[in-house]
């Protein structure tokens, strides 16, 4: 019996965390479904008496386009900055304006410009490492042409949130793992990802650069 509740345990938790992206997808779709196709849908039912499964989240995705197409062009230009302006008069306004930007401008980075590769970096105190990711350099030009690296310090398991250090690179290691591992190793919170490091290309060095 033992051994039975064992197995049993065993692929019922696999089960449990195999259904986790399935729930996750499920909600997406029914958060879609609710909050914006039924919502729009409703406007158009008592603007024009006419409704359609689906046809709320094509005029959201319609509006977008447009807005993308006008924000294109030069007065789409001038008509954001005018807006931007008057954010600025307004305090709280300003506040989450300037988030939303800056936001925006992360995601609009090509791919591989907003993390560039995984490192692992002394954190807190000597001989503690964590997993950071290198997202620009800076060079010390005062004494020396000394390079540092601005890594981004996640906080498990959300990888959106953490802190960022400068570091010299000598003092960062590279463990050779993919940028897919790495945000796996984070998000799990270490149950998910390599269990050791690995040899990488390139010249000899802490980096691997």
């Amino acid at each position: 019996m033992k051994h039975v509740f064992k197995h049993l345990r065993k692929y019922l938790f696999r089960g449990f965390l195999a259904m986790i992206p399935i729930a996750l997808s499920a909600f997406a779709i029914y958060f879609l479904y609710s909050a914006v196709d039924r919502r729009v849908g409703l406007l158009w039912r008592r603007l024009f008496d006419f409704d359609v499964p689906g046809l709320g989240i094509l005029t959201v995705l319609v509006i977008l386009y447009l807005v993308g197409v006008v924000v294109s062009n030069a007065v789409g230009r001038q008509i954001m900055h005018v807006v931007e302006r008057v954010t600025r008069r307004m305090p709280l306004i300003r506040t989450t304006y300037q988030i939303g930007k800056q936001l925006s401008s992360t995601l609009s980075l090509p791919e591989g410009q907003v993390f560039k590769r995984p490192v692992l970096i002394e954190f807190l105190r000597p001989g503690v490492w964590t997993l950071g990711f290198v997202t620009g350099t800076v060079e010390d030009r005062r004494f020396g042409d000394e390079r540092y690296l601005k890594v981004f310090v996640p906080t498990p398991p959300n990888p959106t949130s953490g802190t960022m250090v400068l570091a010299r690179e000598s003092q960062t290691r590279d463990p050779g793992w993919t940028m897919e591992e790495a945000l796996k190793t984070v998000i799990s919170g270490g149950m998910i990802g390599p269990e050791e490091f690995r040899e990488t290309e390139g010249p000899a060095g802490p980096t691997g650069e």
